[in-house]
Order: C-alpha cells, then structure tokens, then sequence
C-alpha cells in the first residue's frame, strides 16, 4: 500500500492503484495527525496475530475475503520507504538517506501507523531467528538503491517457508470435511497453458471453506481447465488466486505440505506461479 498524504486530505492506494482510504479508516486517521504537508509512505497494512505476527489470513478475512467490500478497522500500516516528503521527490536518493528521514518522521509513531524498523546483522543469522519465531523470512535492500518501484534486484525477499499464488480450478467435495470441501485443486501456469500442481486441504477455517464453496461453485464448467479424472470433483473456472505455503516439490511436481493462506485480489496484479518449461 501506499499512503499519499496531500493538502486536500488523505490517500491509500493498494498497489494496482485503488483507492482503499475508505476500508482502512484507523490508518486513514492516524496519516491525517501525522502533522506534515505532504508525504508519500510505502508500506504494507497487516493485522497481527496474538503473537504479534502479521497474519495474511487474517487481513483477507478483515476485509470480507476476496472481492469483499469490509471496513478493517484492525488492520496497522508498517512503513519501510519514504519516496516524497514535504514537498520533495526522494526517488533518486538512497535508502539509507529515506530510511533516516523516515525513521525521524515516524519517530515515537504508534497505534495504526508504525516504521517497520530495520535490523544490521549477518543474513543468515537473521533468517534463522525469524524462521524460528515463525515469521515468513526477511527482505534484505541496498542501501545505496535508488527508489523504484516494482521488483528489480535491489532487495531480497528470503522466505522460510516457499510462498506462491495459484490458481484454483476447482474442489473435492467432502461430506466430512467442514464447508463441504475436501480440498482445493490448484494450477500453475506454463506459458499459455495451466498445469496441475496437486491440491491443498489444510489452512481454511470452516468460514473459509464456505466461502470458498460459495464462490466456486459460481465458477463451476463442466470443462476442466486441466484434464482430469476422480471422484467428487467439482471444477470451476480458472478465475480465484490462492496465496499457498508449501515445504517444495514432488518428484511429479505437486506442492509438497501445501497450506492454504488466503485469495488474493486479482486486479493488483497478483503473479501467478509460471512453470518452467
């Protein structure tokens, strides 16, 4: 997300740039008492879990699920860049620079509004204490980058746990299971083509599983975007993405103790795993 704070007021656009000021009106309040002019925040909202651990799950949930029109009024905003402030474009200076006068604009900050503190150590040092805590890993930056946005090899995103989004194209039904479903079949993609890479039963609460049946069976087709057979399938169109942990993959390239964590939001340009060929 990012939080344009202007002279006319307060603007928080997710990054396939919507205007989510109204679904997040705790953080839209605590940016208009930041007492500055004008300044661009770059950051991400979270909502944490009883251990103090941002929680995707638990964000999609505060906002209604996928496509949901919820007010999160629980949710923090971490901020880790300053591209423009007080009048000035901070884009071509480094991050070393931002991060100071960041961390002296958000000096004190607390509640909906927090600076995402950094931390100097040996990498793998860091890695292993965040696995262990059981956070999703760490990012390490440049600190001589310039701002840009997008991905572009000036930061590192190390995960302890491998975390993808795929495609659901369909569910096994389940007269046991909680909501009705057994399990999420899900898909990657191989250059115009989907590939199947297994499926996912662990992860959704029974909410989850509702609303996930719901949905899906909206999307139901009688053609399966991957050929397949088995018993209780129910297929649907290639349309939901689903954030999925996992431990890798089999020698037949399925997801390996694959865990659900939540949709994510189609028009912000979630990346769909691509299969090599």
């Amino acid at each position: 997300m990012a939080i344009h704070v202007e002279p006319k007021g307060i603007r928080i656009l997710s990054r396939g740039g919507h205007d989510w000021t109204a679904r997040f009106p705790a953080i839209a309040d605590a940016a208009g008492k930041l007492g500055v002019g004008s300044a661009i925040l770059d950051g991400e909202a979270v909502v944490l879990d009883e251990e103090g651990r941002s929680d995707f799950g638990a964000l999609q949930r505060s906002l209604g699920g996928r496509g949901g029109k919820r007010v999160s009024k629980e949710a923090v905003f971490y901020a880790f860049d300053l591209p423009y402030f007080d009048g000035h474009l901070l884009t071509n200076t480094e991050l070393s620079v931002r991060r100071h006068l960041l961390a002296d604009f958000l000096h004190g900050a607390s509640g909906a509004i927090q600076l995402s503190e950094e931390l100097d150590g040996e990498g793998a040092e860091l890695l292993e204490a965040a696995c262990s805590m059981g956070l999703e890993g760490i990012i390490a930056k440049n600190r001589d980058s310039k701002y840009r946005s997008g991905r572009t090899g000036d930061w590192l995103k190390i995960k302890c746990v491998e975390s993808e989004s795929f495609v659901v194209i369909g569910y096994e039904q389940s007269a046991v299971a909680r909501g009705g479903i057994g399990s999420l079949l899900l898909a990657a993609r191989r250059g115009d083509s989907w590939v199947s890479v297994g499926s996912v039963g662990t992860g959704f609460k029974e909410k989850d599983a509702v609303y996930l049946k719901t949905t899906l069976d909206k999307l139901k087709t009688k053609k399966p975007a991957i050929p397949m057979k088995g018993k209780n399938l129910v297929f649907a169109q290639p349309t939901l993405i689903a954030e999925i942990h996992f431990r890798g993959w089999t020698d037949d390239g399925n997801l390996r103790h694959a865990s659900f964590k939540g949709l994510r939001e189609t028009q912000d340009n979630a990346a769909i795993f691509e299969m090599p060929n």
